[in-house]
Order: structure tokens, then sequence, then C-alpha cells
């Protein structure tokens, strides 16, 4: 279309020119003494014409010539850097497909073509970690720490991951803690820091970094009410604590955390060990109290899906896994909700119950989508 356009405003210009030099009856005289010359204004309009076409196409011959340099280095580094990105997404492709040693190795490639070089260090780091090799790991990752700082806390973040699986928690937490500190509401820092805490039996860390993570909602709610009810096991089993240690620890559990049978048989058995077995006593027929407070409730309350889904999770809470699946399942009756479902369906993935653990898991889904 461009040249078209070009052919027809030649063309016009021709046209133009051809009319305007057909009523011109001039001429021009050149004197060189002894020579003279005499031409027409029409034959001279057309040489000045040739001659500024030929000075044009002149001109540019030279500085093509002149630039031909710079032309070819600038050719030579679109191709290299074209390679480097066509390494750089295939190291990317595949550590995703797990041919790590691969990935590795097109990493490389890409770091020596300039393409990304942090990048493409931690992504060698990822695919040396991958392999187990933790020398070339931290060979990459060093690299990673001289390319460019702006990568710093990606190199930081997969140098945390990969001592937690090494189990090296103890140079993981103190890692993570100097990003926590920069960036205490990170909740990727805040995940990697509660497994290095777990790790190391810090349960009381556990327990703020899980309750700084309910506020993130990047881990379900589920699995977090495991997490501090482990926690809580664990610190109320430690065996260097005294009657009045164990007294205060008993005090600062939350009430609703109190009547689940894991915290409430942990503090029972402690207070047992120490010779307190009225306090033990005392634990459990409150934990058990809760639940025949509910199921009062119930009486009162026939078929109402809530109430019976409530019932469902304490019995779960409990390990009663037939009543629980009983509550659940006539909540579902009452009224088919994603809630029941979800319930349900970590029910059965607890007891081993795999497929039924699967049909409930797609319908929650199911009812999620469609809500």
């Amino acid at each position: 279309m461009k040249g078209l356009l070009w052919i027809v405003a030649l063309s016009a210009i021709a046209v133009v020119v051809s009319l305007a030099l057909q009523g011109s009856s001039g001429y021009a005289l050149f004197v060189l003494p002894p020579w003279r010359a005499e031409v027409s204004l029409n034959l001279l309009a057309v040489l000045l014409a040739l001659a500024f076409l030929a000075a044009y196409f002149l001109i540019r011959l030279v500085s093509n010539t002149l630039s031909l340099g710079s032309r070819v280095r600038a050719f030579r580094q679109r191709r290299k850097d074209e390679k480097g990105r066509n390494a750089l997404l295939g190291a990317i492709r595949a550590l995703f497909e797990g041919y790590f040693e691969r990935a590795e190795k097109l990493a490389s490639g890409a770091r020596d073509l300039g393409a990304a070089p942090a990048l493409a260090s931690l992504l060698a780091a990822r695919a040396a970690q991958r392999r187990r090799d933790f020398g070339r790991r931290d060979e990459w990752l060093e690299r990673a720490k001289s390319d460019e700082q702006s990568w710093r806390l990606s190199r930081l973040m997969i140098a945390a991951e990969s001592l937690l699986e090494e189990r090296r928690f103890d140079e993981a937490r103190r890692l993570l803690l100097e990003l926590h500190n920069e960036m205490p509401r990170h909740a990727g820092v805040l995940q990697l820091l509660l497994r290095a805490e777990q790790g190391l039996s810090d349960w009381d860390e556990v327990l703020r970094i899980v309750k700084l993570l309910e506020k993130k909602d990047v881990v379900p709610a589920e699995t977090l009410e495991t997490l501090r009810v482990n926690a809580r096991v664990a610190i109320l089993a430690r065996k260097t604590l005294n009657a009045e240690d164990l007294a205060q620890c008993w005090d600062e559990v939350p009430r609703a955390e109190r009547s689940h049978i894991a915290v409430a048989g942990a503090a029972a058995r402690a207070f047992m060990r120490l010779g307190d077995c009225r306090k033990a006593h005392k634990i459990i027929e409150d934990a058990l109290e809760r639940l025949e407070c509910a199921e009062k409730w119930l009486g009162e309350h026939p078929g109402d899906a809530d109430l019976l889904l409530a019932l469902g999770r304490l019995c779960a809470q409990r390990q009663l896994w037939g009543k629980a699946q009983s509550y659940l399942e006539a909540s579902l009756a009452a009224r088919p909700s994603q809630a029941a479902h979800l319930a349900l369906a970590r029910l059965f993935d607890r007891i081993g119950r795999t497929e039924d653990a699967n049909r409930h898991f797609r319908e929650s889904a199911e009812l999620g989508a469609s809500g």
C-alpha cells in the first residue's frame, strides 16, 4: 500500500513538472571564456534533478559504508540477545518440566550471553538444588549476589528455602529473620519462617506466626488450626513446666481452643503428671461440655444446617469420626453448602477414604464456582 502511494505521488509530480515545462521557451547561458554554452531551461531542470538524485545516492552510499561496522555489531548483538532470551526461556521450561541438568546448562548459557544474568544464576541455583548438588547451588547463589542487587530478595528467598530443604533450620531462621525485620508483612517470608520455627520446635514463635498468617488469608484456615493445635499440645507437653508455669500456660490458651480434644488431653496429662488430677478432670469435663451443649441446642432446633455443621466440626476435632460424618451429612441434607462439603472431604481424607474425599472436594469447588 505504501509503495502504491509513492508511485501515485511521483506520477502526479511528473505530470505537474511536464505541464510546467511545456510553456517554457527560456534558456540558460553559461560563459567560461573562451567557451560558452546555451541550454534550455527544460534541460537544465532535468539535469539539476538528476544531479540532486546522484548526490543523494552518493551520500547515502558513503554513509552506509562508514556505518557498516556499527551495523554489523548491532546485528550481532541482536542475535546474541535473541539467543540469550531463548536460552533463558528454555531454562525456565526445563526447570518446570523437571529436567534439572538441562535447566542449569541453559541458564548458564543465558548468563554467559548476558540475558538477565541474575535471573539466570537463580534459575541455575534452583536447578542445582533440585539435583541436590549443594556446592553448585551455593556457587550460583554467590554469582547472583554479584550480578544485580535488585534481585536480592529473590536470592535470599531461594537460599532460605534451600536451607529448609536441607533441614538447616537455624541458618534458615537467621536469614529469614533478617528479611522479616525488613518486611514484617511479607506472606512468603512468614510461611518459610513458620517452617523454620517448626523445625526448631520453637512453638511460641509458631503460634505468633500462625496469628500473623490468619490475617493474610494465604494459608487454609484448617491448616492453621492444625498448626495451632500442634503447637499448643507441644507447649503443654513440655516436661520442664512446673505447676505455676503450667497454670499460666493453660490460662493463656484461648477458650475456643480449650475444647479441642488434643489440647485438652495434653493439658490434662500435664496436670496429672504434676499430681493435680482434679484440674485434669475439670479440663476434660469442660471440653466435653461444649459438645453436649451444642447437641442440646440441636434438640431445640432440629434440622438447622449451620448447627449441624458446627457439631460435625466439633466431633471431627475430637476425632469422633462416625458422629462427625453423621452430623455433616445431615447438614448437607438440610442445606447443601460449600463449607459442609469441604469439612466432610477433609474428614474422609483424614480417615483414608480418598475417593469420597475427592468427590466432596469437587462438589465443594462446584458450589464455590456457582456461587
